[in-house]
């Protein structure tokens, strides 16, 4: 597999798509911070950890408002942003705002793994991974 991430997001949307309730993965230090991050941000519901034989599983509660209809889950829109073959870094003045602060960015800095809104007050740059609204 060249990008585990586009492979994480992808599950994450095809769980929303298919109304599931759990996604699973394998997991990663990088995707269990961004697992994380979208459950603080409140994109998910839980994420939970757990071993196996291999490298272990990461399993994510998606979360949902009761409605019906696709606009019913939390997470409306997610998109990779840098990508193997090519890299997107921002400086800490360049940071991008994702659909006017209504989605995050989740950017991998020299400081860790952390949301636009927090290397903004951190004044750090870094790698664009993701954007999620």
């Amino acid at each position: 597999m060249t990008d585990p991430i586009a492979d994480f997001l992808a599950r994450i949307r095809n769980g929303i798509r298919a109304r599931k309730q759990l996604v699973e993965c394998p997991r990663s230090n990088l995707k269990q911070r961004i697992a994380e991050i979208l459950a603080a941000e409140g994109f998910v519901q839980n994420v939970t950890s757990s071993e196996d034989n291999k490298q272990g599983m990461l399993k994510l509660v998606l979360r949902y408002d009761g409605r019906a209809s696709a606009s019913g889950n939390a997470i409306t829109g997610m998109r990779r942003v840098s990508r193997p073959g090519q890299r997107a870094y921002v400086p800490a003045t360049k940071v991008p705002r994702v659909r006017n602060g209504l989605g995050i960015a989740i950017l991998s800095t020299s400081q860790g793994v952390m949301t636009d809104k927090e290397a903004r007050n951190k004044g750090v740059g870094g790698e664009v991974l993701c954007e999620v609204w």
